[in-house]
């Protein structure tokens, strides 16, 4: 190897050193062509992009078990790292049991643990804080997983105030998961502020932004009454501006969005995590504009 190329490959091996964790969040299909479409184009198009893994989504109450083993087994197959989300909600725990104990035979090593909803009209299995589910998988599989729990830095919409749900992502990290994982958001502030008292809470385990791509106003603002995610008013009269014009509309979230995740990187946050829909372009874009495609 010449000087000049040994010079190149270590400059392109301190870039990748030093460049942020990206991960990207996919929900299993409800069709046999949406299966096909997100293992043949989708998941080609962002693995790319040089995540650390991908995720699969877990239904209310496993809604969606089989399909979300389905995906992840086949994305597993496919030589991609993955990790399911899981919860309790309505299942037991024979039933979660079992899908660790599969999910350790194939090798897959890593887990998001959520506390997850019960589907309507229907009781809980008196295990449904996430807390729980990380307990049970370390006592049942030690650390065979890279279990990642979630966060929220515009407070959950169920929590009692600001400190006691710090106070609950500190008891899942200490009960076992190695990072958190934060419902999206678009204020940087908010998650900065959000670090700021995990910190003085003595939390030091990483915190990576979860990222939404703007691709369908009506469907955010569903999303987001949902889960407690604040649209700051400038965006929203922006998005209602745009009416029909999808591709304007896509246009500004994607700036918008790469704008946040700038500042974000930038003050210094671990990483991204992308809230895909199944739609590689919008994120593909982000991760391009912020210059973070992997060296060659």
């Amino acid at each position: 190897m010449t000087q000049n190329a040994l010079s190149l490959a270590t400059d392109a091996q301190a870039r990748q050193a030093a460049r942020p964790q990206l991960s990207f969040e996919f929900f299993p299909p409800a069709t046999e062509a949406g299966r096909e479409r997100l293992l043949r184009e989708t998941l080609p198009a962002l693995q790319t992009l040089g995540p650390e893994f991908v995720s699969c989504t877990y239904g209310a109450g496993g809604s969606t078990r089989e399909a979300t083993f389905g995906i992840v087994s086949a994305i597993h197959r496919a030589g991609v790292e993955v990790a399911p989300h899981l919860s309790f909600g309505a299942d037991d725990a024979a039933t979660v049991g079992a899908l660790l104990d599969a999910y350790q035979e194939q090798g897959i090593k890593r887990l998001v643990a959520l506390r997850g909803d019960s589907p309507s009209g229907t009781g809980g299995s008196g295990l449904a804080h996430a807390v729980k589910l990380v307990e049970f998988a370390r006592e049942r599989h030690g650390a065979h997983f890279r279990i990642a729990v979630a966060a929220y830095p515009e407070v959950h919409p169920q929590a009692r105030d600001y400190s006691s749900d710090v106070h609950f992502l500190k008891a899942k990290l200490d009960a076992g998961a190695d990072f958190a994982i934060t419902q999206y958001f678009y204020n940087a502030d908010a998650y900065f502020h959000f670090i700021e008292q995990c910190a003085a809470a003595g939390i030091t385990k990483p915190i990576y932004a979860g990222i939404m791509p703007i691709t369908n106003y009506t469907q955010l603002a569903r999303f987001s009454r949902f889960c407690g995610a604040e649209i700051p008013r400038w965006i929203c009269r922006r998005l209602e501006d745009f009416g029909a014009d999808t591709d304007s509309l896509r246009g500004f979230g994607i700036e918008v969005v790469t704008r946040l995740a700038r500042t974000l990187l930038e003050q210094g946050c671990p990483g991204l995590h992308f809230y895909t829909m199944n739609q590689p372009g919008p994120s593909r874009s982000i991760v391009r504009n912020l210059k973070l495609e992997p060296a060659a």
